[in-house]
């Protein structure tokens, strides 16, 4: 969350708002080791939520080229990251949910922020040569938001829930 500081400022008799970015904090959870083995359920929007991945027609979604390639690149997560499963997995038009997994792992162990990190950069790499080569919707400065939305799924119950919310989402 962040703080913002409001400034009014008169424009031809309308009042406009201007907010100055103060600080800008981490949504994680304070003090929790997000290298930690868990499953984590985690959400990423596409910068100002352009619908750049695919169409909803009937509460079926059809995914363009642009979010078959979103799905391939997640779907290969565990073949380059050992130490990292996933599960339960939907690209929308403009977002994508998931659930990571980190698993016990002597060696060197990934984080949460450094496997979303990661995926950002390697759907970037491919979203941008796909806008010069195959003529996909170009994106403004950035493909995906700053951040991501998280939440540490604590047992099983929880994991079902998700895991239901996530093949849902498209109705």
């Amino acid at each position: 969350m962040f703080a913002l500081q409001e400034h009014e400022v008169l424009s031809g008799g309308d009042m406009e708002h201007h907010f100055e970015f103060r600080d800008r904090r981490s949504w994680r959870l304070k003090g929790f080791d997000y290298s930690r083995a868990g499953a984590y359920f985690v959400t990423i929007c596409t910068q100002n939520r352009a619908w750049l991945f695919g169409n909803s027609v009937d509460g079926a979604l059809q995914l363009h080229p642009a979010g078959e390639m979103v799905q391939q690149v997640w779907d290969a997560i565990p073949e380059y990251y050992p130490g990292i499963g996933i599960d339960a997995f939907i690209v929308m038009p403009n977002h994508i949910h998931g659930i990571v997994i980190l698993k016990d792992s002597h060696s060197r162990r990934l984080s949460l922020p450094d496997v979303i990190h990661r995926f950002k950069t390697m759907t970037t790499k491919r979203y941008a040569d796909g806008v010069r080569q195959l003529d996909w919707a170009p994106f403004r400065h950035r493909l995906w938001q700053r951040s991501f939305h998280d939440r540490i799924i604590r047992d099983r119950t929880a994991f079902l829930r998700i895991r239901t919310y996530i093949r849902n989402n498209p109705l």
